[in-house]
């Protein structure tokens, strides 16, 4: 045993022996931990939401290359009724395209993040030619994450 001096007490302790946190410290550490979660966790929880907006305008700037190629090979984009299904099979559907690329211009339309397809105009209402997703609730419209997300925001 070593003799163990502090501000006046002297006091015996086994040499290896640790002492343990008192449940006070340990009730601090969890309320500290309490008041993180507390202003963390909102701001994580609104990521996703977030994420899925730029997914979904990566999405469709992929289409824009894969619609703009389409262009390039056939002198114009295909039509409203052709859609974005033209950019994976040949239309059949008049006006059919003359030089349309072998194996497709995509391999796969891709879904929206929400799981709706994207919508394409030809003409386009906002440009051109539009393609866009409605969001979340894939109604027109909307504001947060139900507002529409189109080529015009790229």
């Amino acid at each position: 045993m070593a003799r163990v001096q502090g501000q006046g007490v002297r006091a015996w302790r086994v040499p290896g022996q640790q002492r343990g946190f008192t449940l006070i410290e340990i009730m601090v550490v969890v309320v500290i931990l309490g008041v993180l979660a507390a202003l963390v966790v909102p701001r994580i929880m609104s990521r996703p939401d977030e994420a899925r907006g730029i997914a979904a305008k990566q999405d469709i700037s992929t289409i824009l290359q894969a619609l703009k190629l389409y262009r390039l090979d056939n002198q114009r984009y295909p039509t409203t009724e052709q859609g974005l299904q033209a950019l994976v099979t040949a239309p059949s559907a008049a006006p059919v395209p003359r030089n349309w690329k072998a194996g497709g211009y995509l391999e796969r339309l891709p879904k929206d993040p929400w799981g709706s397809p994207y919508h394409y105009l030809n003409p386009g209402v906002r440009g051109e030619i539009d393609v866009f997703s409605y969001g979340a609730d894939n109604q027109p419209g909307g504001t947060g994450i139900d507002a529409d997300i189109g080529s015009w925001d790229l």
